[in-house]
């Protein structure tokens, strides 16, 4: 057992989990006077006001597992009895000035491009090069300027602002690399300065040096990436907690469902969130309870994962493996292995890396160009109360966030309005991990 601190190091930070929420779940204990994230290791180390403090938090989080956003996370003594400045510098590198970024982007709801980093960055100066890769810690680029002063400006104006509204918000460190080494010019890496590079050879993964996982692998590369590749690409190269990755069983068994208001197309418009379906049937003699069959074990795992206690028409879901291997065809299974509205034929690894538990707000895609807020608020009111909308224009197509009150008002309108028609578009709908608008 470590000697009792003042400084609680915190394990299984993922990419998604801010400071504020590491601060809201210690702030009860005492005050905190020092936090640094160590993001290339999903780690965090957070100092309170003095030892009785940390002893409480622990105490407290040894008898309640402490959760954010879903995730469960690891409390425990730090060795460091103090943090130092030295500390936050060498652990979270990045205050020494240095003409090259690291860049971390949270909260990518849309693929970031080198195009897209190259807009942003360029008004500050010169940009020679640029790479693009994926880590534990999420998507993340380096940005070399041709000057100091340039990489100084664009972190001061830029550090903590979003890309686009609402999402893919920077985090900017400076970088402890001289010089970066580009070989091909394309879509994930450029050399400003060298324009005749080649493009890389489809399926190849270029500066895989940089990253954990090399290069997020684009949805054209999907028939030549294995299913757990694109699955822990998707994820940073570490899959979430609890997915082993190895599952085999392709069929899952839900259970405690709201037999009055539950069908298939509404168990399909849940569970294709993390998956295809093949085929799905309510058991006839015990209509609780639904047999669902995803595409693969991956994706029959993920929809455990993250669907296991969730809250639907009033009943907390059960959802485990099933001993079927798979559903028979019947007068009373209905098949999604055609189904268009099946996710994962198209943007395989966005729909991936989008896996989470339900959550208050959802996102919806596809909307007609003249669609208002209200008109979006009346079509799905009826499933609780909104806190808050937000309707914008990605690409030059209308998206929108609606905020419910829980995560169970999100989930009804999910499940009974996803591919609707309001307007004359059919409404996609998933869940924003977004927390507010």
């Amino acid at each position: 057992m470590t000697e009792p601190s003042k400084v609680i190091h915190v394990r299984n930070v993922g990419h998604e989990i801010s400071e504020n929420d590491l601060l809201q779940l210690f702030q009860p204990f005492g005050v905190i006077t020092k936090l640094v994230m160590l993001r290339a290791k999903n780690q965090a180390l957070l100092q309170l006001q003095d030892v009785p403090s940390a002893v409480n938090a622990l105490q407290f989080y040894s008898n309640v597992q402490p959760s954010i956003r879903g995730r469960n996370v690891y409390v425990q003594f730090s060795s460091h009895q103090e943090l130092t400045t030295m500390d936050q510098t060498t652990q979270s590198r990045g205050d020494e000035p240095n003409r090259i970024l690291l860049v971390t982007i949270h909260h990518m709801l849309y693929p970031i491009t080198v195009e897209v980093l190259h807009q942003v960055f360029a008004p500050h100066g010169y940009v020679e090069k640029i790479v693009t890769f994926q880590k534990s810690a999420g998507f993340q680029a380096l940005i070399q300027f041709q000057f100091h002063e340039s990489a100084i400006s664009a972190r001061n104006s830029l550090q903590g602002r979003n890309i686009y509204d609402g999402c893919c918000q920077l985090d900017i460190q400076f970088s402890n690399l001289d010089e970066l080494q580009v070989n091909y010019n394309n879509e994930r890496s450029r050399d400003f300065t060298n324009p005749s590079l080649p493009s890389e050879q489809k399926g190849k993964s270029s500066q895989s040096g940089y990253g954990d996982a090399g290069m997020y692998p684009h949805a054209v590369g999907f028939p030549q990436v294995s299913n757990a590749a694109a699955v822990s690409a998707a994820f940073g190269g570490v899959l979430p907690p609890g997915i082993s990755g190895t599952n085999d069983r392709c069929t899952v068994l839900v259970s405690n469902l709201n037999p009055d208001r539950i069908d298939e197309d509404k168990l399909f418009n849940l569970f294709s969130l993390y998956g295809n379906i093949i085929r799905i049937k309510v058991l006839r003699n015990k209509p609780d309870h639904a047999l669902v069959q995803m595409g693969d074990g991956f994706q029959a795992e993920l929809a455990v994962h993250f669907l296991k206690g969730a809250m639907l028409f009033g009943k907390r879901l059960e959802v485990n493996f099933s001993k079927h291997p798979n559903i028979t065809t019947g007068a009373d299974t209905h098949d999604y292995s055609n189904s268009n509205l099946n996710r994962f034929n198209r943007n395989a690894a966005k729909n991936y890396r989008y896996c989470c538990s339900p959550t208050k707000m959802i996102h919806i895609s596809t909307l007609p160009p003249d669609v208002t807020e209200e008109e979006i608020i009346a079509h799905l009111e009826e499933h609780g109360a909104i806190v808050n909308t937000k309707v914008f224009e990605m690409n030059g197509k209308k998206q929108a966030l609606v905020h419910f009150e829980n995560e169970e008002q999100a989930t009804e309108a999910l499940v009974c309005k996803h591919a609707t028609s309001l307007g004359g578009s059919t409404m996609r709908i998933s869940f924003s991990q977004l927390q507010t608008i």
